[in-house]
């Protein structure tokens, strides 16, 4: 077994005292930044290991983390919530915790059942991506037993653990964006209702337009999936007569499909038709237009879920409740500025 490494090992290799690489290691002042980095990478290089952090991995112990996704969100391809399920494993493991996976099948009226995750007991708690009914969240809940997390979306019946991007101000601040290129006439791509993301979404859309004095038609909001299957069907996008001069769609999906559907009836995008959508998330392949979107942070996301089933799961006290986390706006190439051709 190697030897383990001692602050007095590094303290003779960078020539101070174990006193100075100490208050390096620990942050604390009176150590030079050039100083604290040469310590710190030198003990990076060494392995070393603060007592500190070796006690917490001793102390903490080991969980089975079950993951459950709607087959809805599951296809041939590498879908936005296989994505975010790599990334709740991935920071699963970093608590030394391991998660199992399991695909939730709906078929029509047949009594809700247990995942056979929780029946056969294999798990300490749950994390479920992806919008699910209220009966079948409080099916879940039912085994007081298993802790459940919610991930990318939440249920207003009843109180619970949510974990959620932040659709509302992240729609107001792309809705903005458009404006601030010049774009006022702005339709909303999306089944309102559908889930709680898409309706956040289309508020966050309607409050940066209301508070510029704009009111979007009627014929401007497209419904985009089956709010029963929740597949997005591109029939469904009826295109208005008279066009916006862009699109907000709910989801990058979403605004790939449209952009296939404005291209089958003429339109160019972004020469003729400018389209956002969210989450910074398409299929390889599918659209050859570089989509500006808002980024949703699926690493935050799942630190934050698992974080949270830990605590649950260690009967932590804590209020049940929603956490947000914030994104970012990624300008590409589907928007065309519209402010310079006013002004000419």
């Amino acid at each position: 077994m190697a030897k383990a490494v001692k602050l007095a090992d590094i303290a003779q290799q960078v020539g101070v005292s174990a006193v100075t690489v100490s208050k390096a290691l620990s942050g604390q002042k009176g150590v030079s930044e050039e100083m604290r980095q040469r310590i710190q990478k030198l003990a990076d290089e060494l392995g070393y290991k603060q007592p500190s952090a070796i006690r917490e991995r001793i102390k903490r112990q080991s969980y089975h983390i079950g993951v459950l996704i709607p087959e809805t969100y599951l296809d041939k391809y590498d879908s936005f919530y296989w994505q975010m399920y790599q990334q709740v494993s991935a920071c699963a493991l970093s608590y030394e915790c391991f998660t199992m996976m399991e695909v939730i099948r709906f078929r029509p009226n047949c009594q809700l059942e247990l995942p056979k995750l929780m029946k056969e007991q294999k798990v300490h708690g749950v994390i479920v991506i992806g919008k699910i009914s209220s009966e079948y969240l409080s099916m879940l809940r039912s085994d007081e037993c298993i802790p459940v997390v919610c991930l990318d979306f939440t249920d207003e019946r009843q109180s619970i653990d949510a974990v959620v991007s932040d659709s509302y101000y992240g729609a107001y601040y792309l809705t903005n964006y458009l404006m601030d290129q010049g774009h006022t006439q702005i339709g909303y791509v999306g089944t309102v209702l559908a889930t709680s993301s898409i309706t956040d979404r289309y508020f966050g859309y309607l409050k940066a337009l209301t508070e510029r004095g704009i009111h979007p038609k009627k014929e401007w909001l497209l419904d985009d999936r089956n709010i029963d299957s929740g597949y997005i069907e591109e029939d469904l996008m009826i295109l208005p007569t008279e066009m916006p001069t862009a699109f907000f769609c709910n989801c990058d999906l979403t605004a790939g499909k449209l952009i296939q559907k404005l291209r089958a009836n003429g339109y160019r995008v972004p020469e003729d038709i400018s389209v956002v959508g969210f989450d910074n998330y398409i299929y390889p392949g599918m659209c050859d237009v570089g989509i500006t979107t808002y980024e949703v942070d699926q690493p935050e996301m799942a630190k934050q879920a698992v974080k949270r089933l830990i605590k649950r799961i260690e009967k932590t006290p804590c209020k049940y409740g929603t956490h947000v986390v914030e994104g970012n706006i990624v300008i590409r190439d589907s928007v065309r500025r519209l402010i310079n051709e006013k002004n000419l």
